[in-house]
């Protein structure tokens, strides 16, 4: 029963979430092949829906499920939350990369050069390892404080909460080259 709730849970998140990128998409195709010369504005647009996305309720959202999927105790809730927070902290801090790399990609995609894009993938690529060695790091402080069982579980739930965020972010980007 607990596994479907859990299941169910996801599923709801990502319903939740994700139609917000598909009709991005879906508007943003007919943009594109209606006023290929308003693409500039488009893409102003979407950077301020990313930056939107990554500030605005999807952090209060994500907090709600890790609750909820995490199930603990009131004794370790008070452990874990001050825990979470940090993590959350320094999240927030990394994502103001990845603001501006979205930023410069959004500015410089219909002048893009090979420098510049490869740039900015390595800028891309940097951010995930960031993130992913921000990720381990709170593994560690959760296990100390809570075991490796539930420090798993937090890792396991937050790195799918972090993937339904990059599928939404990650598939309204234009790919490189098609606006030229």
């Amino acid at each position: 029963m607990r596994k479907h709730k859990a299941a169910w849970i996801l599923v709801l998140a990502l319903l939740g979430i994700a139609p917000g990128a598909w009709a991005q998409n879906d508007a943003q195709s007919t943009q594109s092949g209606q006023q290929a010369g308003a693409q500039p504005s488009a893409d102003a647009q979407n950077v301020q829906e990313y930056i939107h996305l990554l500030r605005s309720n999807v952090r209060q959202q994500k907090a709600e499920i890790m609750g909820e999927m995490m199930q603990l105790s009131a004794a370790d809730a008070a452990k874990f939350w001050p825990i979470y927070d940090q993590y959350d902290t320094e999240l927030n801090k990394l994502n103001d990369q990845r603001v501006a790399n979205i930023k410069e990609y959004a500015n410089d995609y219909d002048n893009m050069t090979d420098a510049q894009a490869d740039e900015l993938i390595h800028k891309a690529m940097e951010f995930r390892r960031e993130r992913s060695a921000l990720l381990a790091k709170y593994y560690e402080r959760v296990k100390q404080q809570l075991g490796a069982i539930t420090a798993a579980r937090f890792v396991q739930i937050e790195d799918q909460l972090l993937l339904i965020i990059d599928l939404q972010i990650d598939s309204s980007l234009p790919v490189v080259g098609q606006g030229s």
